[in-house]
Order: structure tokens, then C-alpha cells, then sequence
């Protein structure tokens, strides 16, 4: 037997549903990582101002917070396969109508809001069953390997998708858009070859509300639940920056499209380099100090990036807050998953997709208000100095994270 731990990373491609699986989060992690640059960029030029930035998050992510319940019991009552196929076909209408809006010449934001609030729609449903119908399609062995697999790939992609995005920028918004709509369409078809996974026996439980709150109860029940996933979410919620990158590009680095671009992918390549090490060598001890040390190290380089004035050093700061908030990203949802029954695992990833979401979109409408209350600098340091305070407190609230050695048994995996 091979003792090299590249082959042990590698196996997991040899599923054939895995491999279709994986393939298609990462292209479709591609697809909307343009995507989100291409928009960034035309509201940035349409306006100019850093609340229709803001505006930008939050009409995504207020149908993802309404839908995203609801999605978690879909993802439990019905074909996990399925559910994830329309997904994608939603996406790639998103991709479709923006194409539409840019060929058009359209350079009014109203119609761009739309269609991202029917994106949030795609991704409250996308994201409860994706993170559901892993664990179906990897065998128990092969989990922890899938998860940092899956979260390589989900980095290159993150990587990759805004240094392609910033590049297609400049020969016009419809060229990024066009390519997502192709990288959306090849997600469809990669996901409907999916023979595999799936839910073994469909859930007959009737929709009620005792039944949407049924993943909101488990996550209250368990300290270690709810504090790495709140953890995450205060954490990125005070002290992401991503919205606010655009104006870093063209106003206080004057480093344009491209520049947005390679600031866009930093993160990515710490998180990337941080996935491939787990994939090799997975985090087995000290679990607990691990996912503070993440936070902090996020956002102590938050702060660095908001007083830079210099490209490459708020490049490599935001490379160091990649592999911060990579590592409680991976504990995060292993902790998530291992700890969660297969028949409820759809609501449970859907009140873990809420905290996501909320620490993703809503945490950049924040950026957009307070850079438009105080600055754009002073609200990036202070969002990096609150984050070190969430850090600090939570080490109080849940002692039993902080103290955590070890990952859980897994509770029920097929």
C-alpha cells in the first residue's frame, strides 16, 4: 500500500460522483467569483459610491436569510441531487441576465440588484444542499480528505475566478459575465451525470414550523456547534473588507481592475495554501486553539490591510487573513458535520449557511455603512479590532471550544 499522502489525497478523485461533484462546485466557485468582481466593478463605475456596494451584498443576502430554513428541510425531504441541479440552473440564469444587461448597455444598478436577489435565492437552497450531499457521496474514511479537498478546490477557484475576472474587466463587464454563464452551464450538466449520494430514504416528515426549527434546536443543543460557527460569524462579519476592495483599487492603491483582481484572489491563495496542508496533513490535536489562533491571526491582518497604503503589503495581508479564516472554515465544518445526524444534516448546514451568509453579505453591507459613517480606513481597522474582541469573548462564552482536542465520532454517516 502507497504511503505517499499525495495518493491519500487523491483517492477521493477516484469516486466518480466525487470527482463530478467536486468538479462542479469548482467551477461554478469560478463562475461566480467573476461574476462578483464583473458587478463590483459596474456599480464601482456606475456610482462610485460604497453604500450601492453594500447595497450589492444585501440584495443577496436578504432572500438567502428568509429562504435558507425552508431549503434546509427541502434538502431533507427531497433528492439532495436534484435540488442541487436547479441550483445551478438558477445560477446560470443569473449569469445569463447579467450577460443580457451588459450587452444591453444597461448603466442603471436597479435591474442588477434584482438579478442578485434572485442569485441570494439560489444560494439559500445551493448551500444547505451542497453542504448536505457531501457526506453522501464521500465514504466515512475518506470525509476529512473530501472536505479539504473540496476546500482546495473552492480556493484555487477563488483564486483563480478574480484574477480571471479582473482581466475580462477590462475588455468589457459582458466578456466576464459570458464566460460564467459557460462555467455555469458545464456545472449543470457535470451535476445531473450524479449517479450516486443522495438522500437513501426521503424524509415524509411534514413541513411545519417545529420541523424548519429543527436544526436551529440542534445547534442550540451543542456548545461546540454553536460556538464555532457564531465564532466565524462575528469574526468575518466585523472584520471582512471585502466589499470596500474596489475602492482600495481605484482610490487609495490606484491599482484598477486588475489590481481588484489580484486583491480579490489573496485571500484565496493563504486559504488555498492552508487547504492543500490540511488535505495532507489534517488537523488531528488542539482543535479548539487552533480555530482561536485563525481568528486572531484574521484579524490582526485585517488591521495591517486597512492602514497599507502599499499594493504588494495589503496583498500579502490579505493572503495572511486567507489562512486565518481557512482554518476555522475547515474545523468549522468538520465540527458541523461529524456532529450532525444524516436526517437533519440539510437544516442543520442550512443554520450553518445563515451564520456564512451573514458573516459574508451582511458583514459587507456593514462595511459599506460604516466606510460611509467614518472612512474607509477607520472602518477596516475597526472592524479588525473587533474581531480580536469576538475572539476574546468567545473564549469565555464556550470554554468547551477553547479547551476542544480532538474532533467528535461521527453521529450517523452512510
Amino acid at each position: 500500500m502507497s504511503t505517499d499522502p499525495a495518493a491519500g489525497r487523491l483517492i477521493v478523485l477516484r469516486h466518480p460522483d466525487l470527482r463530478r461533484y467536486l468538479t462542479a462546485r469548482f467551477i461554478a466557485s469560478i463562475a461566480t467569483q467573476v461574476q462578483t468582481v464583473a458587478v463590483g466593478w459596474q456599480v464601482f463605475r456606475a456610482t462610485g459610491d460604497p453604500f450601492d456596494l453594500g447595497l450589492v451584498a444585501l440584495s443577496q443576502f436578504l432572500p438567502f436569510v428568509l429562504l435558507i430554513l425552508p431549503a434546509g428541510h427541502v434538502a431533507d425531504r427531497y433528492d439532495r441531487r436534484r435540488i442541487q441541479l436547479v441550483t445551478y440552473v438558477l445560477l446560470a440564469a443569473c449569469a445569463a441576465a447579467l450577460f443580457g444587461l451588459a450587452l444591453s448597455g444597461n448603466i442603471d444598478t436597479g435591474p442588477v440588484f434584482a438579478v442578485m436577489v434572485l442569485f441570494g435565492t439560489a444560494r439559500a437552497f445551493n448551500h444547505p444542499v451542497g453542504q448536505a450531499l457531501l457526506p453522501n457521496l464521500a465514504p466515512i474514511a475518506l470525509f476529512p480528505r473530501a472536505v479539504a479537498v473540496n476546500s482546495s478546490l473552492g480556493q484555487v477557484a477563488t483564486i483563480a475566478g478574480p484574477a480571471i475576472g479582473g482581466a475580462l474587466v477590462l475588455f468589457g463587464e459582458q466578456v466576464a459575465f459570458g464566460l460564467s454563464l459557460v462555467l455555469l452551464v458545464a456545472a449543470v450538466v457535470l451535476v445531473a451525470g450524479l449517479r450516486g449520494g443522495g438522500r437513501t430514504e426521503a424524509s415524509t416528515e411534514p413541513v411545519s414550523w417545529a420541523a424548519l426549527l429543527t436544526g436551529v434546536n440542534f445547534v442550540r443543543s451543542r456548545p461546540i456547534v454553536l460556538g464555532s460557527i457564531s465564532l466565524d460569524l462575528f469574526a468575518v462579519l466585523f472584520g471582512g473588507a471585502e466589499a470596500l476592495l474596489p475602492i482600495y483599487a481605484g482610490e487609495i492603491l490606484d491599482v484598477g481592475p486588475v489590481g481588484l483582481g489580484i486583491m480579490r484572489a489573496a485571500p484565496a491563495v493563504g486559504a488555498g495554501v492552508l487547504a492543500a496542508v490540511v488535505a495532507v496533513r489534517p488537523i488531528r490535536r488542539n482543535v479548539g486553539r487552533w480555530m482561536f489562533g485563525g481568528v486572531i491571526v484574521f484579524g490582526i491582518a485585517t488591521m495591517l490591510f486597512g492602514v497599507s497604503t502599499s499594493f504588494p503589503l495589503s496583498v500579502a495581508a490579505l493572503v495572511v487573513m486567507g489562512a486565518g479564516d481557512m482554518v476555522s472554515v475547515y474545523i468549522r465544518h468538520l465540527l458541523v458535520q461529524l456532529e450532525t445526524p444524516d436526517a437533519i444534516r440539510g437544516r442543520v448546514s442550512a443554520v450553518n449557511s445563515v451564520f456564512i451568509g451573514a458573516s459574508n453579505e451582511l458583514g459587507e453591507f456593514e462595511s459599506g455603512i460604516t466606510a460611509s459613517w467614518w472612512g474607509i480606513v477607520p472602518a477596516v481597522v475597526v472592524g479588525g479590532a473587533a474581531t480580536l474582541a469576538v475572539a476574546a469573548t468567545w473564549t469565555r462564552v464556550f470554554p468547551v471550544l477553547r479547551r476542544l482536542d480532538r474532533f467528535p465520532e461521527p453521529e450517523d454517516m452512510p
